[in-house]
């Protein structure tokens, strides 16, 4: 059968992405463990979930993707995650999520880090839509995926004070690579993460997604309930955190629209419009977003992605010389519902 000569053939047959295979070697003796027993795994969850598992998918950098048939016909996507701490909450979120505002999960192996889920469309980075439309389409799914209940559990208390470990994280990568920007540029994202520490209110909570780009966000096939903006996210961090991080990550991003335009101009008008969608207070938002541009600058130059880099870093170094309080710091926004 053609299913057993796959399986035969595994160990040759099995494509790992470049970026996914780098980031499994710097994890050290469990990336390589993992990469050794990949084909094996494979292999091992073709059987036990009836799926016949067809050449990777060159989406993201968290582990193995590719597209999937299940024993009926339908189409799925297999993902065998990286064994690391950071995507410990990943799948208890999406458990949790049942579909409402994440993507459906078809089945899953909590120990061995992998999801068989539903096929998606396109993700929303490629639709060709304005930053501005892009935005509403965040908050529209941010907010339906905000509900996802809380969990005890200590994945989700890793990020309950995401702003000091993004401190620590600066102050370190900033004094290792040899100062990579301006004292102005550091002296700014330290400030904005002591006034996010100090902000922080466990009450005021949610699980966040953790990494809410265009590409973590793909269209629906056909409308359901939960999709209602026609759009899931996947790969959630899934962690606790005010939701306004969560649009800071937003915010970081949009590098060539700031950088080919008025910059500071720009970045107002996204902040606002993300406030606006979200109910979010606008000073959060920046804030966090400015501290996620430097601390994501540092983090890609640190793992050789100098080019990658590049961007945050002459973002930030423009936006650190625009007001230090571009918005009125007023009343919190309402809570996302």
């Amino acid at each position: 059968m053609r299913e057993e000569s796959r399986e035969a053939g595994r160990e040759d047959s099995v494509e790992v992405p470049p970026v996914v295979r780098r980031r499994a070697e710097r994890l050290g003796p469990v990336g390589e463990k993992w990469l050794a027993e990949l084909p094996a795994l494979l292999a091992d969850l073709e059987r036990q979930w009836s799926v016949v598992v067809g050449p990777p998918l060159r989406a993201g950098a968290g582990g193995y993707v590719a597209r999937a048939r299940t024993e009926n016909g339908g189409a799925a996507v297999l993902k065998l995650a990286l064994p690391e701490a950071a995507g410990a909450g990943q799948i208890p979120t999406l458990l949790r999520a049942g579909g409402h505002g994440y993507v459906h999960v078809l089945r899953h192996d909590t120990d061995r880090f992998a999801l068989l889920m539903e096929h998606l469309g396109q993700p929303l980075s490629e639709l060709a839509l304005t930053p501005e439309r892009q935005i509403a389409v965040l908050c529209a799914t941010l907010r339906r995926a905000w509900r996802v209940p809380r969990s005890p559990g200590p994945a989700e208390a890793v990020g309950e004070d995401k702003a000091t470990g993004l401190a620590v994280l600066v102050e370190q990568l900033w004094r290792e690579l040899g100062r990579p920007c301006s004292v102005a540029v550091y002296d700014r994202a330290m400030a904005y993460a002591e006034r996010r520490a100090a902000a922080h209110r466990p009450s005021q909570a949610v699980v966040v997604h953790g990494d809410p780009h265009p590409d973590n966000l793909l269209r629906v096939p056909t409308p359901r309930a939960g999709a209602e903006s026609g759009f899931v996210f996947v790969d959630p961090d899934g962690f606790l955190a005010d939701p306004s991080y969560d649009l800071g990550v937003v915010l970081r991003d949009w590098c060539a629209e700031l950088l080919a335009g008025d910059a500071p101009r720009l970045a107002r008008r996204y902040c606002a419009l993300l406030a606006e969608e979200s109910g979010a207070d606008a000073t959060a938002v920046w804030e966090w977003g400015y501290l996620e541009r430097v601390s994501t600058a540092l983090y890609l130059l640190a793992h050789g992605a100098e080019a990658s880099s590049r961007p945050y870093f002459e973002t930030a170094e423009i936006l650190a010389s625009t007001d230090t309080e571009p918005f009125a710091r007023g009343p919190r926004g309402s809570r996302p519902e």
